[in-house]
């Protein structure tokens, strides 16, 4: 078990350099090759909105959204001790 789990631990660390290796020339300065970093941005938005957008409606779809009202409720209900305040502000004496 050691021995697939080392074996395993190898491929994965040589998975995760194989790329570095492929990006770790000199790139040509081409008008094709000024656009590389746009079409990497584009593609990381589309592809984390579409997760975002997954997510979002796997959580309505689970009832994540029903009855708001209740949820913003909650934290109004923890008693903490009060850190802002300072002594001087519960004096009940008036400043005149």
């Amino acid at each position: 078990m050691r021995r697939r789990l080392t074996v395993l631990g190898l491929l994965l660390a040589l998975a995760l350099a194989a790329p570095a290796a492929a990006f770790a020339h000199d790139q040509p300065e081409t008008d094709k090759s000024r656009w590389v970093m746009a079409d990497w941005m584009m593609d990381t938005f589309f592809v984390f909105s579409g997760l975002a957008l997954v997510a979002f409606v796997a959580a309505w779809k689970s009832g994540a959204f029903h009855e708001l009202d209740s949820h913003a409720s909650i934290p109004l209900l923890v008693e903490e001790e009060d850190y802002y305040t300072p002594d001087w502000a519960f004096d009940e004496e008036e400043w005149v």
